[in-house]
């Protein structure tokens, strides 16, 4: 994207995303070209060191590379060669999995990506978190100008709105959160339960998390390794026991989420019994995660048991997903117009030498005619005439320019200069 500098130069400034993500590269390529928090801030630099690259940031999550550039062209094989050097790969083992995008393109990008648009799972949170991050380090990192600073800001913006203006963020897409989001239905306070969570597996942290979030009383990690159940018991406050341990504790328990890799059942429909007898009868929720289950089918039979599979939960997360897609379509609507609007601003910035020029030309004038009539009061000329004489002075010095240039686009038929100057000066033609 050309920007104009000042009436007399212009300087060509393209933005440059680069990368791969989930979509393009396997996980195998998607590590190597991973860069951790403690080397970026040296990479950034390094990356700065490239002649043809003014600003820059990258975004490094276990999704996504991608590197958001300033540049003196749309080059993008220097960038290519420096990713290839740092990471000590060829460019050929590279480039099959990387996209790129330019100017405008950048743009609608990097508002995409920072709205959940161009997630696994659609809509989801976390990159907005991350992409904060990448700008922050940058910014540390002295490798944010103008420009990039500006774009990022904006980004922000877009994102913000989108989360306001449309539901994508606000139906829950995955098992762990689908299945807190059925307790909190059946429960009026989440902060007055007790949660035996089974399991501490990735799921099982999500469900912790997303229960801890909504200010669960109490939670209880239940694992065959003690060790990894007490690990993640203590990022949320919560209790380890080994699986030997459930019947002691399965009475305390008024919402039980299970997900472990079990061949057989955990849980069985007589130790949920003895369970419900100490509960006098309180009602237990239960969510089955795991294939196979980790739940007895008959424990449903039991009267005081809500018991919810995984297969119970994908119909919702479906119809929850459909929503996010009928959101995305209105993000997309509200991205079109957001990117319209940087644009807009980044235009009107090849403007700002020239109005800078325009303003200084404007004040040495002022400066002039202020002094002549200040020496005028000094030698006993009267202030009302010291003051015709500074108005008649300094109009015909803003105008004498522009009006001469205007007679001789009038003798050249320069008629577009003409009606541009109309329209420049807002004048109604005669």
């Amino acid at each position: 994207m050309t920007i104009t500098c000042s009436y007399s130069q212009k300087i060509q400034m393209t933005f440059l995303a680069l990368g791969i993500n989930y979509q393009t590269a396997p996980v195998a390529i998607r590590e190597r070209l991973a860069f951790p928090a403690d080397i970026l801030p040296h990479a950034l630099q390094d990356l700065l060191l490239l002649s043809e690259i003014g600003e820059a940031a990258i975004l490094s999550t276990c999704n996504r590379t991608e590197f958001y550039c300033t540049t003196q062209s749309d080059n993008q094989n220097l960038l290519i060669d420096w990713i290839a050097k740092s990471k000590k790969l060829a460019v050929r083992d590279l480039t099959p999995y990387l996209y790129c995008h330019t100017d405008n393109a950048t743009i609608r990008h990097i508002f995409r990506v920072a709205c959940g648009l161009d997630s696994m799972i659609l809509g989801e949170p976390q990159i907005l978190g991350q992409m904060k991050t990448a700008y922050q380090t940058a910014c540390d990192a002295g490798t944010i100008g103008k420009l990039l600073g500006k774009l990022f800001q904006h980004t922000f913006t877009a994102a913000k709105k989108v989360r306001t203006d449309t539901a994508i963020g606000s139906s829950p897409v995955s098992v762990a959160f689908a299945a807190v989001q059925l307790a909190q239905q059946i429960f009026d306070k989440l902060s007055e339960q007790t949660a035996l969570l089974i399991g501490a597996g990735e799921t099982i942290e999500l469900t912790a998390r997303h229960l801890s979030q909504q200010g669960i009383g109490r939670i209880i990690i239940a694992n065959r390794t003690f060790e990894k159940a007490h690990t993640l018991a203590a990022q949320f406050n919560g209790y380890a026991i080994t699986l030997a341990e459930i019947p002691n504790h399965l009475a305390e328990a008024d919402i039980v989420i299970a997900s472990t890799g079990s061949q057989l059942p955990i849980l069985g429909k007589g130790s949920v019994e003895s369970a419900l007898k100490k509960r006098k009868r309180k009602p237990m929720f239960m969510v089955d995660l795991a294939v196979p289950r980790d739940i007895e089918g008959e424990v449903e039979q039991l009267a005081d048991v809500y018991l919810y599979t995984v297969d119970d939960l994908q119909y919702t997360i479906e119809q929850n997903m459909n929503s996010r897609r009928q959101a995305a379509k209105q993000a997309e609507e509200i991205i079109d117009t957001q990117v319209d609007y940087f644009v807009a601003w980044l235009r009107a910035q090849g403007a700002q030498s020239l109005i800078k020029d325009y303003r200084s030309q404007a004040e040495v004038f002022r400066d002039d005619a202020l002094q002549k009539a200040l020496l005028s009061l000094n030698n006993g000329v009267s202030a009302e005439v010291a003051l015709q004489r500074l108005a008649h002075t300094l109009t015909n010095k803003l105008i004498h320019t522009p009006s001469t240039q205007l007679r001789v686009a009038a003798e050249n038929e320069r008629h577009d200069l003409l009606a541009a100057a109309s329209e420049l000066f807002q004048l109604n033609p005669s």
